[in-house]
């Protein structure tokens, strides 16, 4: 169970009177040591969205991602130390919930996703979804530029999610995502911890029965910063979340009962 701060940096719920329904959205940024590129990240989310109110989950940062994130806007969640990105999202996505948000948005600190394009997620959500995904391959946004490693283990882990859930994506490892409601609040619970964890949260909210669209988004390159990890290290989190995946279908698919 995460424990997330007390004041200042976890504000009271708001108002009663502040209005509710389809039109509150949060967006939600993980953000670990992003001091440099996030007040542009901030910034831009203002001009597309000047609507839509904005978490940064500061996950135990060194520099000051904290301090810029409050100059830019945004309400700070300071967790006390380095979670990872599973465990930022599920604190953002519990303040989510019990701030009364209807959608959220996962967004990135590092400038890849383009806050133009969140309304396309959104018009997911308002078209029946409950989970949307930002496909970078689509056909918006085929520039979109990965490793020769990463794209043979991205090929690998999209084979193995359709024969898990028996549906098709084209970027399972997308991190730019919209959620309604009910996601949210399972997501607050569930939300994975490890590493690749969009992948198990994307099985996840299949196996649970929600309706996941996949939509064409633009996404830029990283803009500054370095990308967590290096091949050999990116290669085991994929054979561990290959493992993961094996374990939790079978269980999923043990009859009731039967002895584990």
């Amino acid at each position: 169970m995460i424990e997330l701060p007390e004041e200042p940096d976890y504000p009271p719920p708001p108002p009663v009177e502040r209005p509710r329904g389809a039109g509150r959205t949060l967006v939600v940024i993980p953000a670990k040591d992003e001091e440099e590129p996030l007040p542009g990240v901030l910034a831009e989310l203002r001009a597309a969205l000047p609507d839509v109110d904005v978490v940064v989950v500061d996950d135990g940062s060194t520099d000051r991602t904290g301090e810029v994130a409050r100059a830019g806007g945004a309400v700070v969640l300071r967790l006390p130390f380095n979670l990872g990105i599973g465990g930022a999202l599920r604190a953002g996505f519990r303040y989510a919930v019990e701030q009364g948000y209807d959608r959220a948005v996962q967004f990135d600190a590092d400038g890849q996703h383009d806050a133009a394009e969140i309304s396309t997620l959104l018009a997911a959500l308002g078209a029946g979804a409950d989970m949307a995904i930002g496909n970078r391959f689509g056909d918006a946004s085929h520039t979109y530029d990965v490793g020769r490693v990463r794209a043979r283990a991205m090929g690998l882990l999209r084979f193995a999610v359709r024969q898990f859930s028996g549906q098709r994506f084209h970027d399972t490892s997308s991190g730019f995502r919209a959620f309604n409601r009910p996601v949210l609040e399972f997501f607050a619970r569930t939300y994975p911890s490890e590493y690749m964890e969009s992948v198990e949260a994307l099985l996840l909210a299949c196996a649970e029965g929600f309706r996941v669209a996949e939509v064409p988004v633009v996404m830029h390159q990283r803009t500054a910063g370095a990308p967590s990890n290096r091949n050999l290290r990116l290669l085991y989190h994929y054979l561990r979340l290959l493992l993961v995946m094996t374990v939790s279908a079978t269980r999923r698919n043990r009859p009731e009962g039967a002895v584990v």
